[in-house]
């Protein structure tokens, strides 16, 4: 109570700003600017320094000469800067150069790339502001935040640039306020109880989790629910289910696996993602194959309309999504063979009995029932 969930939610269909932190490289950005153009999209480019716009008018001019530019900074008279914006605003210019007034309030759906020129000199909440200029709308957004080529950063501009660039992720701003990551309390979102994992998840796969609460309180309060790709089954068995931090140190490296696992559909990319963990960081430790076996077990309940399995040590209990499964005749086709086993409950829940006293049996259970449901459903 008194905490909005709701007010962090972000339309469904909009992608992570993809963020580079890199060293000013001329070829990179112009590259950058005339992949936006050529899409027909626009650009923001922001400097901290009034004095810096002169260069980088030059860059422009020398460096791509193929894209049109306009000058904005916050020492114009008020008429004159208005007519900047109004006119980039609507498609004049493919780049808006500017001092950082566009730090807040612009809202430019064709705008998805953004430029940041001397990162190193910006705090971290101004960065995470100036990104969210950009990736309004469908389309891929890009963030390039750019330090002096020859000058070595101090630490904490270091560590701030470090922050942004792996909260590439939507949700972001709930993790800036708190951004150790540790978001205590989320676990039983992932349908796994115990939370302090929910700082080891990542943040997109949080971001979505936190999403799918607030789809599954809504639709509890009689409003929509997400959309069909929107929805995700919740897997409870207890077990554990990460990318240890002793297995993968690097904290960008740790979120972009998980990333790629949540995209992980079918069983051959997660097997070419399991082999390339092999090969980049040893054995799996178990936590790990766990975190595969639930992806996998996701997909399953996707083919079955499974909106929940809960895995106990003594049977497993499993929910449709809105009640409706594919092929009910052969549904109950097959509880009827297996009704020693197998039960049909009132409420439209199917209970499976079995004996399965650790968090790894339960994992295994959930995969042989889901796969059962999932033939029927094709059946």
């Amino acid at each position: 109570p008194g905490h909005d969930v709701g007010a962090h939610r972000q339309p469904v269909d909009r992608l992570a700003v993809r963020t580079y932190v890199m060293p000013w490289d001329e070829v990179s950005l112009r590259e950058a600017l005339l992949r936006e153009k050529y899409r027909g999209g626009q650009s923001y480019f922001v400097t901290p320094r009034i004095k810096d716009l002169p260069d980088l008018e030059k860059f422009l001019r020398v460096s791509v000469p193929e894209v049109k530019f306009v000058v904005g900074h916050g020492q114009m008279a008020p008429t004159q800067l208005e007519e900047v914006m109004t006119n980039f605003y609507d498609g004049q210019y493919d780049v808006l150069l500017s001092t950082t007034i566009v730090e807040s309030g612009l809202d430019i759906p064709s705008a998805n790339t953004m430029i940041i020129h001397r990162a190193d000199m910006f705090g971290l909440s101004q960065l995470y502001q100036l990104r969210g200029r950009v990736g309004r709308s469908k389309a891929r957004a890009y963030a390039y935040m750019t330090t002096p080529a020859e000058k070595t950063l101090t630490l904490s501009a270091e560590k701030r640039l470090q922050v942004l660039q792996s909260l590439d992720s939507l949700g972001a701003g709930f993790q800036l306020a708190s951004h150790d990551l540790d978001i205590r309390g989320g676990g039983n979102l992932l349908g796994d109880e115990q939370s302090g994992h929910i700082r080891e998840v990542g943040v997109e796969l949080y971001q979505q989790m936190l999403e799918e609460a607030v789809a599954a309180l809504k639709e509890r309060a009689g409003e929509d629910s997400l959309s069909d790709r929107g929805w995700s089954p919740a897997i409870n068995t207890g077990a554990a289910v990460l990318i240890p931090e002793e297995y993968v140190p690097d904290l960008n490296v740790r979120l972009s696996l998980y990333r790629r696992l949540s995209e992980a559909e079918k069983s051959a990319d997660r097997e070419a993602l399991a082999a390339e963990l092999i090969d980049r960081f040893g054995p799996l430790p178990p936590e790990t194959d766990s975190l595969l076996k639930v992806v996998a077990i996701k997909g399953l309940c996707r083919e079955a309309n499974v909106s929940k399995i809960d895995v106990g040590p003594k049977g497993a209990v499993i929910q449709f999504r809105n009640d409706f499964f594919e092929n009910p005749g052969a549904l109950v086709g097959h509880i009827a063979k297996n009704a020693a086993v197998w039960k049909l409950r009132p409420d439209q829940k199917i209970v499976v009995k079995g004996e399965w006293d650790t968090p790894a049996a339960r994992l295994d259970a959930a995969e042989k029932v889901l796969s059962v449901l999932a033939r029927l459903a094709r059946a």
